[in-house]
């Protein structure tokens, strides 16, 4: 199927700073989109399709009169942007009084023109009760793949749990004050490797277009990668989807740093999380599933049987909502400070299950991929970032190319 064509270089900027972006004037409607659901409501998109995400949880405590500047990389273009922003570990309602998206230029300044503001059922503001989910309205115009859009929100009123993404992996910034609407960075000072509130970014791209949610731990969340490069294994993926013609171009990336499949600790667990990081997302085709290594290192650890009877809890909730589940055996990480050889035979069993039961839709070997072959309990020393369990940027990228990306568009049975 041909792919959109996306504006490049300068022509892409000038383009950003006049409509191309969030489009010209104020926020209608594009036709056939649905408006959004009240606050708290279950989240139903309408139509399109996730172009970015990242998994929520607490992060801290909630403040009054606070501005929020989140960079965001895009995988798949398209019209229509929607952001969704998430009080789902609020103890209290949160009000956002003013949110704009725009295209950055460097830092905290964005590109002239292209900031534009939007709305929630045409109003200008939007207050989430404790445990809600709002998405804004559409905007018109087209946003471009692998561009890195500013979403800036004005919190005049909020108390208690804050919910966001603590390893962002990306720089974004902070500020007192309602300043969201304003391009330049003179009021952006105050820098953060942390996202705030905004958990997904949508877009309606040509029509037949999916995604894949990347559900996994810190390194599906691209720690060791380099910071402000993209260089996680889910942006690799995005990359080559985006050159390679497939159906399939958004890409979500549901990690989180210390995740276990089976029990809450960093983060609410893969189960307990899988339907609001992954299944609704919308446009999600495929859930590529990357976690155990922190439930087998764990005391006391998971037991292979424990760790493969929670898989298959993922793969029929995944199959139950229409999508497919890709299954990675987990990598090596001899010399990582947990290990122990009783948490190496979890791994191997379960790696086992993985490439042999046939249980899911499709297979990607990642520890064949990144173990040493002369002591294949241990990464090779090239992809490893330095701790022995987290992959470099040359380990992420070789992650990304061995995923099979006709796999991603498997029809769910």
């Amino acid at each position: 199927m041909p792919r959109t064509a996306r504006p490049r270089g300068r022509a892409a900027l000038a383009a950003l700073s006049t409509c191309v972006v969030l489009g010209c004037g104020t926020g209608s409607v594009p036709p056939g989109d649905q408006p959004s659901p009240p606050p708290g409501a279950p989240a139903a998109a309408g139509r399109g399709v996730v172009t970015w995400a990242s998994s929520a949880g607490h992060v801290g405590e909630a403040a009054d009169d606070r501005g929020y500047r989140m960079m965001v990389h895009t995988s798949v273009g398209g019209t229509g942007v929607r952001v969704r922003l998430s009080n789902a570990f609020g103890d209290e309602p949160v009000t956002f009084g003013n949110v704009h998206a725009g295209l950055q230029r460097r830092g905290a300044a964005l590109v002239p023109g292209s900031n534009r503001r939007l709305t929630f059922d045409g109003a200008r503001s939007v207050t989430v009760p404790a445990g809600g989910i709002v998405y804004s309205d559409p905007l018109p115009g087209h946003v471009p793949a692998g561009r890195t859009l500013a979403v800036s929100l004005y919190v005049p009123e909020a108390d208690g749990a804050l919910t966001g993404h603590w390893l962002a992996m990306q720089t974004s910034y902070t500020t007192h004050g309602d300043h969201a609407a304003e391009e330049g960075s003179a009021n952006w000072k105050q820098r953060t490797r942390s996202w705030f509130y905004l958990d997904a970014v949508t877009v309606r791209p040509r029509e037949g277009t999916g995604a894949v949610a990347a559900l996994g731990d810190s390194i599906t969340d691209g720690w060791q990668s380099t910071t402000d490069r993209n260089r996680r294994w889910p942006d690799y993926l995005a990359r080559r989807l985006a050159a390679s013609g497939t159906t399939v171009e958004g890409v979500a990336n549901a990690g989180i740093a210390g995740n276990k499949v089976l029990l809450d600790g960093p983060g609410q667990s893969a189960l307990n999380r899988v339907e609001r990081d992954a299944l609704s997302l919308p446009g999600v085709r495929t859930v590529f599933l990357f976690q155990g290594v922190n439930d087998i290192k764990a005391e006391p650890g998971a037991t292979g049987a424990g760790l493969i009877a929670g898989y298959r809890t993922l793969i029929d909730r995944a199959h139950a909502a229409g999508k497919c589940v890709v299954g990675a055996t987990i990598a090596p990480y001899k010399g990582w400070q947990e290990w122990d050889p009783a948490g190496e035979a979890v791994r191997r069993q379960v790696n086992a299950f993985v490439r042999n039961s046939g249980e899911f839709d499709a297979v990607t070997d990642f520890d064949r991929v990144l173990r040493d072959p002369s002591d294949p309990e241990r990464m090779r020393p090239a992809l490893d970032g330095g701790d022995h369990l987290h992959p470099n940027d040359k380990g992420m990228r070789a992650m990304a190319d061995a995923v099979d990306l006709g796999s991603l568009d498997c029809k769910a049975g």
